[in-house]
């Protein structure tokens, strides 16, 4: 069943040009370093991007987790949390740029892809586990002599980082380019297969490698915007869960971990028994 996504991808596009308003620098290759930039965007989208007007949610709580100059900082830990309390994964479906490029990947015509449930119940916890190594125990466990760790996701992992950090600021800065060597390709390598993969498979990256994902996944059941059904409207006819493409069962887990909030289920219902917002 076809669904009118056009007010979300509105919505989205109008985000990630928010987070990434520092214009100037797509043409000069130079990093924003106001006072907002020590503030975190809700969605995953790299500190590093020319545009870049704030922090990564990740990247910034990486660098208070290795860093042990300094005292934890509950500011980073506390508005991510606030974000994750308040909207949930809605921030997912609404407001992440890279959720929002996966979102026009898979509008790509081609043959469209579903992971076995099997498989898909065993590979969504991936992302939690990223999200405790990468983000969490590497940084705090392996510091050097000075206390500093490195940013191992973003490092090693993030492909939002490749598409809208370094390839923009290679393109910008050819004398960047003599330093590429096996970490560059390999995060091209997870780029592009992330890319490849969002063609065929919705969201393949929201659904099984995003820590950012994983981290707002444990506010669902308890944000204040919520997926609610009718109960007395509501007839099992099951077609909110077929038009699911997070493989959600709507109409019995509506705050699943894995829903993102994109509203195709509340315009799929026909009994109208699904409603959402903040509760």
């Amino acid at each position: 069943m076809a669904n009118n996504n056009k007010p979300r991808h509105i919505i989205q596009l109008f985000s990630t040009i928010a987070t990434n308003g520092h214009l100037k620098g797509f043409f000069n290759g130079k990093l924003y370093k106001g006072n907002i930039k020590r503030f975190c965007v809700p969605g995953l989208n790299c500190y590093s991007c020319p545009g870049a007007l704030g922090a990564c949610p990740i990247g910034s709580m990486q660098a208070v987790i290795g860093s042990m100059k300094y005292n934890f900082s509950y500011y980073v830990l506390g508005i991510i949390s606030l974000f994750g309390v308040i909207l949930g994964r809605f921030i997912c479906g609404w407001l992440c740029p890279f959720g929002f490029v996966q979102d026009l990947l898979h509008k790509i015509p081609s043959p469209k892809l579903k992971v076995p449930p099997k498989v898909h119940s065993m590979l969504k916890y991936l992302k939690y586990v990223i999200l405790l190594l990468f983000v969490i125990i590497l940084p705090f466990v392996f510091q050097d002599e000075l206390g500093i760790s490195d940013p191992y996701f973003c490092k090693y992992i993030c492909p939002s980082g490749t598409l809208f950090g370094g390839i923009p600021l290679l393109s910008l800065n050819p004398s960047l380019r003599s330093g590429l060597g096996f970490l560059f390709n390999l995060k091209l390598s997870i780029l592009i297969a992330i890319i490849l993969l969002s063609v065929f498979i919705y969201r393949v990256f929201c659904k099984y490698l995003c820590p950012l994902g994983a981290f707002y996944a444990v506010f669902n059941p308890i944000s204040l915007y919520k997926i609610n059904i009718d109960e007395k409207k509501c007839i099992s006819c099951d077609i909110c869960t077929k038009t699911c493409k997070m493989n959600v069962e709507v109409y019995k887990k509506p705050n699943d971990r894995e829903c993102i909030r994109c509203g195709d289920c509340v315009k799929a219902c026909p009994k109208n028994a699904i409603k959402s917002g903040i509760k």
